[in-house]
């Protein structure tokens, strides 16, 4: 984790890139590559789905905010679904590929509805302090999270519903 605070919304529109980027490489492995690749990717997006759900979701939280917060807890619970599906398939099979498109298409939708609606909500609603503070939590608990062996397998247990918003 960096010494300086990182206003969270500027962290988590820099994350969204880097797992874009991500999975592209995913989509473009060769089948040798793919599944460690994946790996990574899972972690990356699992690691970066908590933090928003324990951390910035609920910090958020207002009225005005309630609706998005609601339905980006239902885009993350089709995300956790998707991996849940594609962490116990083999990447070489081709529905892989095929789901696997849609986990991508879906991350960057969200990424997209995010950046596009809450964010400039957050940024209005919010002091840069605050989100700084809020940075650093988020940062914690993706470091925290990235320490365990593989924060991909938690996914699997988290299917059933959406995250309750706090």
């Amino acid at each position: 984790m960096s010494d300086q605070p990182i206003d969270a919304v500027q962290m988590l529109t820099a994350q969204h890139r880097e797992m874009e980027a991500m999975l592209k490489q995913v989509k473009e492995a060769d089948e040798a590559q793919r599944k460690t690749l994946f790996a990574t990717a899972a972690d990356k997006l699992t690691m970066h789905i908590k933090s928003e759900e324990e951390i910035f979701y609920p910090a958020v939280h207002r009225a005005r905010t309630e609706d998005d917060l609601l339905e980006s807890l239902e885009e993350h619970l089709s995300l956790k679904r998707l991996l849940a599906d594609l962490l116990d398939m083999d990447p070489t099979d081709k529905a892989f590929e095929a789901k696997f498109k849609v986990l991508k298409e879906q991350t960057e939708h969200h990424h997209e509805e995010e950046e596009e609606k809450l964010f400039p909500a957050v940024l209005k609603m919010i002091d840069e302090e605050q989100r700084k503070a809020l940075g650093g939590q988020m940062l914690a608990l993706q470091d925290e999270l990235a320490l365990q062996d593989k924060p991909r397998v938690e996914v699997k247990g988290e299917t059933a519903s959406a995250a309750p918003l706090h």
